[in-house]
């Protein structure tokens, strides 16, 4: 029962310089910078390794440049790239999907801008923000969102005792300041630019729906943990509804992280920028071993 599970990040690993070490020592991970390049229309490299950080924090930029990080890992880890469970958190499940083969990197790459696009002309359409929630029960959370009345709900459920809510900015102040009241530790307005995983988001759902269903998905290599429901997909059909789904849905990250320890994960390890996972994996199972995919380039 002892498998390895390999997980993806999402919005807020970045940082500028990711992966240009691999870009200069390895020609695979080179060819696919490039290739992302030609794809985009635009030398996103230039902007993931030399530019500012405001540059890489446009969600059009950050969303294409973790993924293409993330992908770029389980290339150059070649046939020591062998999951048997793969998730990612958010726009990592992209970079799930893509590393288990079941989207090709140039429409996973695709998908993954048009989804970014969507999500901005979301967030002008209707403004929103996010903020995280720790040392308070997830049930309490949920029970306070529903007092506030206005659109506000769980977004990210990262580990227990750690949620990020989601809503409108005159709801999510007032579901901080019922948090804090209500005992939580901290309930602190996140610098996002949007209501991410809240109904806000369903325009972006409708014009990534669209953009799913034109797309090729095959059966993954192994199964995919999705956010939305935390249970493993191997159905092509049914993944393109749980990815759907995802935009207006909370990431249920802790519960993810439950099933697949239950289902015989003890080895993780986090493909891409930053270890944020691993710190949220070792919280939920404190149990299995974590690791950074770096750590295992030889």
């Amino acid at each position: 029962m002892n498998k390895t599970a390999y997980i993806f990040p999402g919005q807020g690993a970045q940082f500028v310089g990711m992966g240009k070490d691999l870009y200069n020592n390895f020609s695979i991970a080179k060819e696919i910078f490039e290739e992302a390049n030609n794809i985009l229309g635009f030398r996103i490299t230039d902007l993931i390794f030399n530019g500012t950080e405001e540059d890489l924090r446009q969600t059009k930029v950050t969303q294409p440049a973790i993924f293409i990080h993330s992908y770029v890992y389980t290339k150059v880890l070649g046939e020591k790239f062998n999951p048997e469970m793969l998730a990612g958190h958010s726009l990592g499940e992209f970079s799930a999907l893509t590393a288990g083969k079941s989207l090709s990197f140039k429409d996973g790459l695709i998908l993954v801008s048009k989804r970014a696009l969507a999500m901005q002309a979301a967030c002008e359409i209707r403004p929103g923000t996010m903020a995280a929630v720790m040392g308070i029960e997830d049930s309490k959370v949920e029970e306070i969102c529903l007092q506030v009345g206005d659109v506000v709900v769980p977004a990210n459920y990262n580990c227990q005792g750690q949620l990020v809510i989601s809503g409108s900015v005159e709801a999510i102040d007032k579901a901080c300041e019922l948090l804090k009241n209500a005992g939580a530790k901290r309930a602190l307005v996140l610098k996002v630019g949007g209501a991410f995983h809240s109904p806000l988001m369903q325009p972006a759902a409708e014009e990534l729906a669209k953009a799913i269903n034109n797309t090729e998905f095959k059966q993954p290599m192994c199964p995919i943990y999705q956010n939305v429901n935390a249970l493993p997909s191997i159905d092509p059909t049914k993944i393109k509804e749980n990815l759907i789904a995802q935009l207006t849905s909370p990431v249920r990250w802790t519960q993810t992280i439950i099933n697949m320890t239950k289902d015989g994960a003890s080895k993780y390890v986090e493909a891409g920028p930053g270890n944020v996972l691993q710190g949220l994996v070792k919280k939920v199972s404190p149990e299995v071993e974590t690791l950074h995919a770096q750590s295992l380039i030889g």
